[in-house]
């Protein structure tokens, strides 16, 4: 049985964990938060991901998963780790701190013939930069290791299935590298796998989610001209994409999540001269967020008046998209914590967790008996048939 060490057990690496798992390897899954490692141990996702908690019971019971603070000897790495951004003078920058302190981790285990492959979106570039400081470090020859880019493209939700039968790029740095950890995939996925070099495959996850953020943003765009003109935006995307060529998506509160709000950046930050597009759709995306803070804060005062006394106002949906548990970079939590701000009493419906700081949280049960004015901020499916008592709600919708 051949052995795997995945470094990150987050969103990504521990369903990744999972899947060597599930095809034979004899896993060793590492994160620097001791409560995930004893988490996991114990047989628990410290996840809220479909599917995830059975396979990891599975797993670990069966011996094949472990969890540790530290990596050990394996022949296959994976890293996993997130790759925030930090606050810049100009633009935003993207943190590596968490991908070259795994990098280094690793450093003192490596030997001829392993295989490390890098999942942690990265600058164009980065992989290359990584792998001349691994040969840099350690006594081993360019040809005595294998190394990729291999981007997940997985939806929260449904990571345990996508990630196995979505179309995956084998970015190597060289072609000895991407044809022998392409066949390392074929094992794993069902689905097509394409190989090219490490700088492509970089290029092309950063490409994927800055297009989805530029569509987004055309439908938030037009969410906040129709509703100056009184008009259902979602009557007029119903109508347009009746056009063969057209699609235009949902809008929503804005962007959130670890991928689509963050990744344009990390080519923005790159390349400040050549990305006006993308800048402009960063641009558009936070200002709706804000754009639905202000007008949520106007009706409620119109509101207040009309009442003449303190209002609640009901936040249906805390998450950064439908379904989901997640809260990262969420718009629709921001625009609850800056209601709180602007000294409104807030209760929020998030049927997908159960605490969150400093925001009260409520059930469907008590939504008409609390709440004097409901703001929808995310279309999960518990919100489908909600029946509002409109004489005493004032329902904002969702944006």
């Amino acid at each position: 049985m051949n052995s795997c060490c995945v470094v990150g057990l987050g969103y990504i690496g521990l369903p990744t964990a999972a899947l060597f798992s599930m095809k034979g390897y004899g896993v060793l899954g590492v994160d620097i938060n001791l409560d995930i490692v004893n988490s996991v141990n114990k047989g628990v996702s410290p996840i809220g991901e479909p599917s995830l908690q059975d396979v990891i019971k599975k797993v670990v019971n069966k011996g094949s998963l472990k969890a540790s603070s530290k990596p050990c000897y394996s022949d296959i790495f994976v890293i996993a780790v997130p790759t925030p951004i930090k606050k810049h003078k100009n633009f935003p920058q993207p943190n590596l701190k968490f991908l070259e302190d795994a990098i280094e981790s690793i450093i003192p285990f490596l030997k001829k013939g392993n295989i490390i492959i890098i999942e942690s979106t990265s600058p164009v570039g980065t992989t290359k930069k990584l792998f001349s400081k691994i040969i840099e470090k350690t006594n081993l020859k360019e040809d005595q290791i294998y190394m990729a880019y291999c981007p997940e493209r997985v939806l929260p939700g449904r990571i345990m299935i996508e990630i196995s039968t979505n179309k995956r790029i084998i970015g190597g740095i060289n072609d000895n590298s991407s044809s022998k950890i392409r066949k390392i995939y074929n094992k794993l996925c069902e689905s097509e796998i394409f190989v090219t070099d490490s700088e492509t495959a970089e290029l092309v996850k950063l490409a994927e989610n800055s297009y989805r953020d530029l569509n987004i943003a055309f439908a938030n765009e037009l969410s906040i001209i129709s509703s100056k003109l009184g008009i259902d935006v979602n009557e007029v995307i119903n109508f347009t994409n009746h056009h063969p060529r057209v699609n235009i998506l949902r809008p929503g509160c804005g962007v959130g999540g670890h991928c689509i709000a963050l990744d344009p950046w990390f080519l923005i930050s790159q390349f400040p001269e050549d990305t006006q597009i993308m800048q402009m759709s960063r641009k558009v995306n936070t200002y709706k967020t804000e754009w639905v803070v202000k007008k949520v804060c106007k009706r409620a005062k119109i509101l207040k008046k009309t009442i003449k006394s303190d209002i609640n106002i009901g936040c249906m949906g805390l998450s950064y998209k439908p379904d989901v548990d997640d809260l990262r970079e969420s718009p629709a939590h921001y625009i609850a914590v800056e209601l709180i701000k602007s000294k409104f009493n807030v209760i929020a419906y998030e049927p997908n967790i159960k605490e969150c700081a400093n925001i009260k949280l409520s059930n469907i049960n008590k939504i008409n008996e609390e709440i004097d004015l409901a703001v929808c901020l995310v279309a999960h499916r518990e919100f489908f048939d909600i029946e509002i008592n409109h004489e005493k709600l004032d329902f904002c919708g969702l944006f």
